[in-house]
């Protein structure tokens, strides 16, 4: 599509958490590079109160709205020029394929989409339109992730030879996937899907490869009902709002005490029946949150890799071992959440329950026969994502020179995250290793 303006429109399909990063960045530090003109939801609830979001925080207009059935009328009428997906997971590739097919590019919330066959329809509808799609990997651009790419292009530890990496999740953020739509497998693909893609996609960009064998364990052994009564729970609820035995459950989400909670998700259930308030330990939990893997990439590096979605405190730890040395990766988001924690990691905050970290990120080199040496890292800009959120906005809607560091990801990138655990999550069904590079061969791309 070519218009007069050379600013990009776009249309924002799924108005839930994810969207007001970007309808933010259309609405005011980016709105000389792109406008907002149109907004696609299953619940025209959720998208009244999106648009009184956009005029009373942000002072933009409000745009047309538009249900799913009308989403093609909708591109034409708004000439859009690019479709913004940050709906349901497993919805990513209806989005992304109807805006193909109705000549427009598409950006896509992490991951690109949840199994092989819907990865496939994907790389299809690229190859047979010739669009383009854009995958949203904001750790890539936090200044502390790239300086360790920096470290590892230098060749200071040689060849990398291994990755151990462990992911923690606290009783806030970990648990929240269990409260809402992700807890069903079905939607996500479970945390080795929705939340490991970003991990994954990191270490295929820090290595430069792409995975080649998975195997995997995983299980769900804190949250869920099973494993709550093993522990002597004996209080049970479904929901959490207005449910006097939530009152005495740490874990639980009370809608109807944060606005912005209850105008997007609690006033609307009448209309999707969508419950953003579920127990974690209720029945119906079909994810895990306790998973093992082990990679072997092309490079012919392997990896080690842990998530836990229970811990009392949030970060992560990642070694890589390489010919000439050692690089240790340390660091800690979130230090504790206290019992009476309210708060929703990365999407709303309800409270000033989460302490964040006063440990520094560290980058801790090991040369062979030397001294550790400590790399200093840029901690200044506390942003989303490490500082990563501002970066990749920048780059999606302004575009950017040259990058040495390649942190712009497209279908391909996309493709190889999920591969890792679309693969993780078929060795943990089937119990045997999963060649990634049949699945890849089957997706395409």
């Amino acid at each position: 599509m070519s218009h007069m303006s050379t600013r990009k429109r776009y249309a924002v399909v799924g108005t839930g958490g994810r969207s007001k990063m970007y309808l933010k960045a259309l609405a005011t530090s980016h709105a000389a590079h792109g406008e907002l003109v149109a907004l696609c939801d299953l619940n025209s609830v959720r998208l009244d109160y999106a648009n009184e979001e956009l005029e009373k925080e942000f002072g933009y207009h409000p745009v047309p709205a538009y249900l799913p059935r009308d989403f093609e009328t909708m591109i034409s009428r708004e000439r859009v020029d690019t479709v913004i997906v940050t709906s349901i997971d497993r919805t990513h590739h209806t989005y992304i394929i109807r805006a193909m097919n109705a000549g427009c590019d598409a950006i896509t919330e992490k991951p690109m989409t949840i199994d092989a066959d819907k990865c496939a329809a994907i790389n299809e509808a690229i190859c047979r339109t010739g669009r383009r799609l854009t995958v949203t990997f904001n750790y890539r651009y936090a200044p502390r992730n790239a300086r360790v790419k920096e470290v590892l292009m230098s060749g200071v530890i040689g060849d990398i030879k291994s990755v151990h990496f462990e992911w923690l999740l606290d009783t806030s953020h970990g648990a929240d996937y269990f409260r809402r739509w992700h807890r069903d497998k079905r939607n996500s693909g479970g945390l080795m899907v929705h939340k490991a893609t970003h991990h994954f996609d990191l270490v295929n960009w820090w290595l430069d490869s792409s995975p080649k064998d998975v195997y995997a364990f995983g299980d769900l052994v804190f949250y869920g009902r099973e494993n709550a009564e093993e522990r002597g729970v004996t209080e049970f609820y479904d929901r959490s709002t207005g449910n006097p035995t939530a009152q005495r459950d740490p874990f639980a989400l009370h809608m109807n005490v944060n606005e912005k909670l209850r105008r997007t998700y609690l006033e609307a259930e009448s209309e999707d029946g969508y419950r953003r308030d579920q127990s974690v330990f209720s029945d119906g939990i079909s994810i895990e949150d306790d998973m093992s893997v082990l990679v072997r990439y092309n490079s012919g590096a392997t990896m080690s890799y842990h998530l836990t979605a229970y811990s009392p405190w949030e970060g992560f730890r990642i070694a890589f071992n390489g010919t000439r040395g050692r690089l240790e990766y340390n660091v800690t988001e979130v230090s504790y959440i206290s019992t009476s924690a309210s708060d929703i990691h990365g999407e709303y905050s309800l409270g000033s329950e989460k302490h964040d970290a006063d440990v520094p990120a560290e980058l801790i080199l090991h040369r062979h026969w030397q001294a550790p040496e400590h790399i200093k890292l840029d901690e200044s800009d506390e942003s989303g994502h490490g500082g990563g959120d501002i970066r990749l906005l920048a780059d999606v809607f302004v575009g950017s020179d040259d990058d040495p560091l390649g942190r712009a990801a497209d279908h391909r990138s996309g493709t190889d995250s999920i591969l890792t655990g679309i693969a993780a999550n078929l060795s943990m069904a089937e119990g045997r290793k999963i060649d990634v590079n049949d699945l890849r061969t089957r997706v395409g791309g």
